[in-house]
């Protein structure tokens, strides 16, 4: 992975304090699995650190839990530590005791659900293994205030939720609630009436998204079932501080772009314009910033050569969270997180099905002197252009230019260990240079003056 270059600036007139520049960058190595990464599932501890769940390739298709330790990616008790075949894992946290569990299919338990805790030694089953009546597809996982956890999935082929009790995993209301077939369920607790609510892609309505809640007696609709215009892909569930139902979705009836829709207490009403990404948006994550309380989706950008995309809605459009496309290559599964803080991070699979981590955080754009840099740009500041020097292997690189709102104003491809860029026509100013390749991305910045 490419570190920043190294930068010495002499300190200007103008200059009063360092100033932060944002921008997306990878969190600890690329391709950190050890091998194929299926259902990855980011989560965030109570600290930030990011944890993400998978079906690990390497370890013959089982459960592996990996967490971020400031430097490196490191397993989280052992890799592989289901007792079988692990699919569509899901993972979350216990507000009480702080543990990840996981919940997936379970292959060695005629594919019934399992959940498995990690109790800071090893993992161990959240009561049985297997304790779905059927065998079962598309879990997800969510904590109740009070640290219940509760699991969603759909099995021959309605949909029920079941919570554990201390002792046994029990039924959530009745059984098989849904209206028939469902599809990309997603589960969560609104903070506000403490209750579950479960978005799907509802099969019994021409696949449109509709919302149920727990009332403590029954799963009744919040507002019109299938209230989508029309076929939902990749629901995925949030609530603002209020308490206020979002779902996010790939539009059937808008080109397949993304669409986020909100519950007003009466109707569903969209979020901004429908279909507002440039083009396809499957595998949409939502969740909600608590610093500003703005909901963010990810997904896989088509038009952007299906690398990553967040956006954000700023209270009127939906708005790029740093540049569109900011992945090193193709992405998929993405899958959502931000923290306390309001940093999103984001996790997906690359073009070799391994996984990696990215956030959108702040770098300092004082007077700063970082080391051993595998490209470096001079002068700096510079007038009318830059020298990228690239060190080691050297293969085509893709280079950006960016301003501090994250916007694109030049680029170029750079094949050679060293190349000059003509800056000539940027305002005088702080730029961030990212370079890319197949394998890295690699982040500068120099001042135009």
């Amino acid at each position: 992975m490419f570190l920043f270059p190294v930068v010495a600036i002499a300190q200007q007139p103008w200059y009063k304090s360092p100033s932060f520049y944002y921008i997306w960058m990878n969190v600890g190595n690329v391709n950190f699995s050890a091998g194929e990464a299926n259902y990855p599932s980011l989560a965030l501890d109570s600290y930030g650190v990011p944890f993400v769940a998978y079906q690990d390739e390497a370890n013959s298709n089982k459960a592996t839990v990996m967490q971020f330790d400031g430097t490196n990616w490191v397993n989280v008790g052992n890799a592989g530590f289901s007792a079988s075949e692990a699919d569509f894992t899901s993972l979350a946290f216990s507000p009480t005791d702080g543990e990840p569990y996981v919940a997936f299919c379970d292959w060695g338990n005629s594919e019934k659900v399992t959940v498995m805790k990690f109790d800071g030694t090893n993992w161990v089953n959240v009561g049985n293994a297997g304790f779905s009546i059927e065998m079962v597809d598309n879990t997800s996982l969510a904590f109740s205030s009070s640290g219940q956890p509760y699991v969603a999935y759909w099995g021959n082929p309605d949909l029920t939720v079941m919570k554990f009790n201390g002792t046994n995993w029990v039924n959530v209301g009745t059984p098989g609630f849904s209206s028939g077939y469902v599809d990309f369920i997603s589960l969560a607790f609104n903070s506000v009436d403490s209750l579950p609510y479960v978005a799907y892609q509802d099969f019994g309505y021409s696949q449109k998204a509709t919302v149920m809640k727990f009332n403590g007696t029954n799963w009744v609709n919040v507002g019109n079932v299938g209230f989508s215009q029309g076929a939902a892909y990749y629901t995925s569930l949030a609530f603002s501080s209020s308490g206020q139902p979002y779902v996010a979705y790939e539009d059937d009836a808008n080109s397949d772009k993304a669409t986020v829709m909100m519950y007003n207490g009466t109707n569903w009403v969209n979020v901004g314009n429908v279909g507002f990404s440039i083009g396809n948006a499957p595998y949409t994550s939502l969740a909600f910033s608590p610093s500003d309380n703005l909901p963010y989706v990810a997904f896989e950008d088509w038009m952007n050569t299906n690398k990553s995309t967040v956006m954000k809605f700023d209270g009127t459009n939906w708005v790029n969270v740093g540049p569109a496309n900011f992945s090193a290559g193709p992405a998929y599964n993405e899958d959502l997180a931000i923290s306390s803080k309001g940093e999103p991070f984001i996790a997906f699979t690359d073009s070799v099905n391994m996984l990696t981590v990215m956030r959108y955080d702040s770098v300092s754009v004082g007077i700063t002197e970082l080391q051993q840099s595998k490209f470096s740009l001079y002068p700096n500041p510079a007038t009318d252009k830059i020298t990228v020097e690239i060190t080691g292997e050297t293969q085509t690189n893709f280079l950006e230019i960016l301003n501090i709102e994250g916007q694109q104003l030049l680029t170029s491809q750079i094949t050679q260990p060293k190349a000059q860029v003509d800056i000539s026509s940027l305002p005088n100013g702080v730029y961030c240079v990212r370079l890319t390749n197949d394998r890295a991305v690699g982040i500068g910045k120099f001042i135009k003056k």
